[in-house]
């Protein structure tokens, strides 16, 4: 069964500021909390996972910028003195608890009001996506054949056309693959081999990219080449100087790009 993924949901951070600059958010407010709790600021920073010296600076800035006093140091005394919250203090964070629910509550209703709310969370889907791998194209699924072992997709990608993949019939199931559906073909830099388009070469590796070079940078041994294809869509190969050299591939030259489809993996986000 394919693992369900997370929910996309929008988030913020509630800061009260002026002139540019936070002086007021969560952080500030947990401060104080801990402040009431412990009776100390040492113990508060140390809870936060705070210097001493950035707490007592936080409470000093707070204090200096406050009407009266938000928090108070009282010394000796049988106690051994301590730190406490005033009541101006307890009626900041009031202040801020209240802002909070409706920040949240707005943060809620904006899924239901944002145009094109849609395309924000396939957006952060795909790039919440970790891999390796350079080459990632999103697209749509085309087809999907299933053989006696192992499967064949086809990915419909925007600017590099369809890209063949060939996985078995077990991660087709895994991954819910259906025509319509949306997936990722992943492809390494190090799988993608290159070749000058004119002329364009007879091979039986089911992906051919026709591009132009966009980037050729040589490393130590091997070289890193870009291929610009359309509409935005780039490929990257990882090939011997000695390649580059025999190829003449430099900055503007036609080349194209080939992959087998066993190379190609496919990812889903959900």
């Amino acid at each position: 069964m394919a693992r369900a993924a997370p929910k996309i949901d929008i988030g913020g951070s509630l800061w009260f500021g002026a002139g540019g600059r936070g002086y007021l958010g969560h952080g500030r407010i947990e401060l104080l909390r801990q402040i009431r709790v412990s009776g100390s600021i040492n113990k508060a920073a140390h809870a936060l996972g705070m210097s001493f010296k950035g707490a007592w600076q936080a409470v000093e800035q707070m204090n200096n910028l406050a009407d009266r006093p938000l928090v108070v140091r009282s010394r000796g005394g049988k106690d051994g003195g301590g730190t406490q919250l005033t009541g101006h203090g307890e009626a900041l964070i009031a202040a801020f608890q209240a802002a909070e629910i409706e920040h949240e509550r707005l943060l809620r209703s904006l899924s239901g009001r944002v145009a094109n709310f849609g395309l924000l969370q396939r957006w952060v889907k795909r790039i919440s996506m970790k891999t390796s791998a350079r080459n990632q194209f999103w697209g749509t699924i085309a087809s999907v054949r299933k053989g006696s072992v192992n499967g064949e997709v086809i990915v419909a990608v925007p600017g590099a056309g369809n890209v063949v993949a060939s996985i078995t019939n077990e991660s087709v199931e895994t991954l819910g693959l259906r025509p319509g559906g949306e997936a990722c073909a992943v492809i390494k830099a190090s799988s993608v081999i290159l070749a000058l388009a004119d002329p364009l070469p007879r091979t039986s590796a089911r992906n051919l990219f026709r591009g132009r070079v966009l980037r050729c940078v040589e490393g130590a041994v091997n070289g890193e080449v870009t291929l610009e294809l359309g509409e935005g869509k780039t490929i990257t190969a990882v090939v011997t100087n000695e390649s580059l050299q025999t190829l003449g591939l430099r900055e503007g030259v036609e080349a194209c790009a080939l992959v087998k489809a066993s190379s190609v993996l496919v990812a889903v986000t959900d």
